[in-house]
């Protein structure tokens, strides 16, 4: 009788441990096989037939559809260059390179992952709208007050999320992102 009780018990403690562990994996929506470009961070894999499993419960439980490998690679960026968390009540400057794509999109995302809402219905960029120096720079400023150029509105005082994707460029299998140069979230003030 103790045999089962104990049988029972270790079978009760792997089942909790197994189903709490990937409840968490797919909870935080940080999925295995990640590689990092500076504050930018990838998960190449997602898209394609080679998902891990914790990837695939995880886009089945929120409903994302990833890009496919051969059509691109979205990048997802949780703090600015100094490794502070992005939140609603700071400013910030998107600058420098976006690597070789044909057509990209910067778009914010409340910490939950949904499309950011604002009175003006400005969600993201893309490559084709934005404002350019004469050397062909693009500058975004994200922030809670207008700013000249482009400005992406940000209203929570919460914590956000920023993703950049890539259209139809080299980089969608993911062995070069290590080696990419990355536009730099750089944190201008909070409020």
């Amino acid at each position: 009788m103790r045999g089962l009780i104990a049988l029972i018990a270790g079978l009760l403690i792997a089942a909790a441990t197994g189903i709490g562990s990937a409840w968490i994996a797919i909870g935080r929506g940080e999925v295995f096989g990640a590689v990092r470009a500076d504050v930018w961070t990838a998960w190449p894999r997602t898209g394609s037939l080679n998902a891990d499993p914790y990837a695939m419960a995880m886009l089945a439980r929120t409903g994302e559809l990833p890009l496919g490998a051969s059509e691109g690679l979205a990048f997802t960026a949780v703090t600015d260059s100094s490794g502070e968390a992005l939140v609603g009540t700071c400013a910030y400057r998107i600058a420098g390179e976006t690597p070789a794509a044909r057509m990209w999109t910067l778009t914010a995302y409340d910490d939950n992952g949904q499309l950011m809402t604002n009175p003006l219905r400005r969600n993201g960029f893309h490559a084709r709208e934005v404002l350019r120096d004469p050397g062909g720079d693009a500058t975004i400023a994200i922030g809670g007050e207008a700013a000249p150029g482009n400005w992406l509105p940000i209203e929570t005082p919460d914590r956000f999320r920023l993703v950049l994707r890539l259209y139809d460029t080299p980089i969608s299998t993911g062995s070069q992102i290590g080696d990419l140069v990355m536009p730099d979230v750089i944190r201008i003030g909070c409020r």
